[in-house]
This record gives structure tokens, sequence and C-alpha cells, in this order.
């Protein structure tokens, strides 16, 4: 039974120290990128309604990519005063998640929200696409068709947050990458 102990023990310290999940490059790339902007908040335009009827149209939008660790970016979006909504990207069993979590002043949760899905498998660096899970669907039964497109550029300049439902462009923000706003502590 002693013998047996030590390669129990060594094993099961082995499995401890993997990774808790293992996402394919791609995504492990884009997230890797994403995370060397930890700290880091910039502003953004709406690019896509480009007409005054949107609710976004006029209002200065930001992002501030506060929170990063080696299984979870948050991403706090806030559309003038209203800081409502949080981009959580995180490694998960399935791949790349996105999810939307929208909290009241007092931070309780609000109603609608957690809503997003699990990135597709491809092998695009530097853009990731999210299709909606049932959650979603069950959540918001006229997003079932969304997909949610995070994207960087190129060159690295910009930061995308693009929205389709049922495969029509719906929504697209830019941020721009080169003049961070301020260093979050």
């Amino acid at each position: 039974m002693k013998h047996l102990l030590i390669p129990v023990c060594l094993l099961l310290l082995m499995a401890c120290s993997k990774p808790l999940y293992q996402l394919n490059n791609s995504q492990e790339s884009f997230y890797k990128s994403l995370s060397k902007h930890c700290g880091n908040s910039y502003a953004g335009k709406v690019v896509f309604p480009a007409d005054d009827k949107d609710p976004f149209a006029g209002k200065l939008l930001t992002m501030h990519i506060s929170t990063c660790s080696d299984t979870t970016i948050r991403i706090p979006f806030h559309v003038g005063e209203d800081k409502s909504r949080t981009w959580v990207i995180s490694k998960t069993e399935q791949g790349l998640q996105l999810k939307h979590d929208h909290r009241h002043k007092d931070g309780t949760p609000d109603e609608v929200t957690m809503y997003g899905g699990v990135a597709l498998a491809t092998e695009e660096k530097l853009e990731q696409r999210f299709l909606a899970d049932a959650y979603t669907a069950q959540l918001i039964p006229a997003a079932a068709t969304n997909e949610w497109t995070l994207a960087l550029s190129p060159d690295g300049r910009t930061f995308s947050y693009i929205l389709k439902r049922d495969n029509q462009l719906r929504f697209r923000a830019d941020f721009d990458l080169t003049q961070p706003l301020k260093t979050i502590k």
C-alpha cells in the first residue's frame, strides 16, 4: 500500500498543475492578446447603425479592461453615465465564452443578464465569434440567433464589438486601442 501512495500523490500533483481549461490555439491567442490591455480604458464610438435612432448614438462609449486572471477577463462597458454592463470573457470546458453581465446601480443583477455564448472553433486569432447559447434563447427569445464578435484589428489599433441577429448586422462599436484613457488601479 505504501508503494502506491507516492505514485498516486504524484499523479494528483500533476493534475493540479495543468490549466483548468484548455482552449484551442486561436482562442488562447485571442485571450492573451486581449489580456495585454488589462488595466486600461479605451474610448469607442458606434459605427453601425450610423443614425440618431440608436440609443448609444452621441454618448461616450468606454470599455475598461479591468480584471484579468488566467480564466476570466471582465470588461465594464459604459454608455455615457450608464455603468450597468460588463462583458465577461471566460475559459470554460466548451471553449472561450462571452457573457453580458447587467447590473442595477445597487449591484443587484438585472432581470436580463448573463446572456451570451461560446466561441466557434476557428483558426482566427484576432477575432472570436460567439453564438447565442440555450440560456440566451430562453431568456431573450428574439436573441436566439445572435452572434457576437469580438475582434482585434491586424494592426492592433482597434477593438470591435459586433452584434449580428438573423445574420444581419445590428450593432458595431469600435474602440481606439492606441489612446488609453487611464490606467485602472
